[in-house]
C-alpha cells in the first residue's frame, strides 16, 4: 500500500485541570507512521519526554524516510529512553513518558507500545483494542484479582509499569497483524478513555467524518470534566474517509452517546 493511501486527523487538549499538556503527539501519514506519548504527569517535566519522543520519530522519518521498519522505530525509542534516563538524573526525578506507536509496512500494520495509552482497531463494524496496558491494575485483571469493570476506579489505576525513560532498559511490546484497507485505527492517551467507553469510540469511528472526529471527541472529553490531558489520532484509508460509505457529518455526538449502542 503506498504512501497515499491512508489519511488521518490527531489533536490534543490540556483537558480541565492539568497546567501543562504532557501529551504530545506525530502524526505522519506520507510515512504511514503515527504516535501518541504521554509524559508522566507528578513527575519532573513530562512534557519534555514526551516531546522528545515525537521530535526524534520526526527525525528518523525525515532521514530515513524510504527505509523506516519496525527494528529502526524501537532503536530510536531505546535511543530517547537512554537520553531521558540522564535527563532523569540531572533532575532527580523520573523524566518519562509512555509511548503508543503504528506503523503501516507492505501489507502489515505493527503496534509498538510501552504503558497505557492505546490503539484501538476498527474491522468489520467491531472494535477492538490491540494494545495491552502496562499497568498495575491491568496485571490485577489477568490475574483475577480484579474485575475489568473495577480497574478505572481502583486506587491503583494510574501506576504504569512500563514507561520510556523509567529504567536503565525500556521493554516495548511489538505486535503485527494483517492490514485489511477496510480497517480504521485509533489512538488515544489514557486521559480519553478514562471518560469514554470502547463502545463510544467504536460508535464515532462509525459514524464521524476524519476532519471532525477528533475535535468532537475532544469536546465530549472536557464535557465529561477530562480530568488528564487528552489526545487522540484517527487513522483511516482514504477510500472509506469522511463523505463515503457509513459516515455522517451531521449525526451529533454529544455527552450522552448510547452506552449500550452496538452496530448491526
Amino acid at each position: 500500500m503506498n504512501n497515499s493511501a491512508w489519511v488521518s486527523a490527531a489533536q490534543s487538549d490540556i483537558g480541565t485541570v492539568r497546567k501543562v499538556n504532557e501529551d504530545d503527539y506525530y502524526d505522519a501519514p506520507q510515512a504511514n507512521l503515527w504516535c501518541i506519548a504521554d509524559g508522566m504527569g507528578g513527575h519532573a517535566r513530562g512534557d519534555v519526554a514526551s516531546h522528545m519522543i515525537t521530535k526524534e520519530l520526526a527525525e528518523l522519518v525525515s532521514s530515513a524516510a524510504d527505509s523506516l521498519s519496525v527494528e529502526r522505530i524501537v532503536a530510536c525509542i531505546e535511543q530517547v529512553n537512554q537520553s531521558l534516563v540522564k535527563l532523569s538524573e540531572t533532575h532527580k526525578g523520573i523524566v518519562g513518558s509512555t509511548v503508543v506507536v503504528l506503523f503501516f509496512e507492505d501489507v502489515k500494520a505493527h503496534f509498538i507500545w510501552a504503558g497505557d495509552s492505546r490503539i484501538y482497531r476498527l474491522r468489520d463494524n467491531n472494535i477492538k483494542r490491540i494494545t495491552r496496558d502496562h499497568s498495575q491494575v491491568e496485571d490485577m485483571v489477568d490475574a483475577g484479582l480484579i474485575k475489568a469493570e473495577e480497574a478505572k476506579n481502583h486506587p491503583k489505576a494510574n501506576v504504569i509499569t512500563r514507561a520510556v525513560g523509567a529504567s536503565d532498559e525500556i521493554e516495548l511490546e511489538v505486535k503485527t497483524f494483517d492490514l485489511n484497507s477496510n480497517d480504521q485505527y485509533f489512538l488515544c492517551s489514557d486521559g480519553l478513555n478514562k471518560v469514554m467507553s470502547d463502545t463510544e469510540i467504536e460508535y464515532a469511528l462509525l459514524t464521524m467524518p476524519t476532519k471532525t472526529i477528533t475535535q468532537r471527541l475532544i469536546e465530549v472529553a472536557l464535557s465529561r470534566n477530562a480530568r488528564d490531558n487528552v489526545t487522540v489520532t484517527v487513522v483511516r484509508n482514504s477510500k472509506n474517509s469522511d463523505d463515503n460509505n457509513q459516515l455522517h457529518e451531521t449525526l451529533p455526538l454529544d455527552d450522552t452517546l448510547p452506552l449500550n449502542y452496538k452496530p448491526s
